[in-house]
């Protein structure tokens, strides 16, 4: 099998043993983003929604590393802190995401890493 690790200086660095993305053949999996500042490593400030925004930044600075776009992705993992943010969260996602979207779950968890709101993984395509 063609596999490949991703590493990008644009996106924040693993917080643990993982990498940011893999190749498989044509597929991108891309490892769960959470709102870290990639130039600070440092969560950044405000709510969901500011937290949303930076997350989806982080995936697509991988995905740009790559040759590729958030219009790659054909499948996302939404996890949440807390299902009462999914209205917010929803009106940056479809910032984000329009025409025809990426097939999605989103859960909601006990907790995520550094105690953000939000972390979102990736699935792409390399040719679409």
């Amino acid at each position: 099998m063609n596999r490949k690790i991703v590493s990008t200086d644009a996106a924040p660095k693993a917080v643990g043993p993982y990498s940011q993305a893999v190749w498989a053949g044509d597929l991108l999996f891309c490892a769960g983003q959470i709102p870290l500042d990639p130039a600070t490593g440092q969560v950044v400030p405000g709510g969901v929604v500011e937290q949303t925004v930076r997350v989806l930044e982080n995936l697509r600075a991988v995905l740009v590393s790559q040759g590729l776009d958030l219009a790659n992705i054909v499948k996302t993992t939404v996890f949440v802190a807390d299902l009462n943010h999914f209205t917010a969260l929803n009106e940056v996602y479809a910032r984000y995401f329009t025409g025809d979207f990426p097939a999605r779950s989103t859960v909601q968890v006990t907790r995520l890493p550094k105690d953000v709101l939000v972390e979102i993984e990736a699935v792409a395509i390399r040719d679409l």
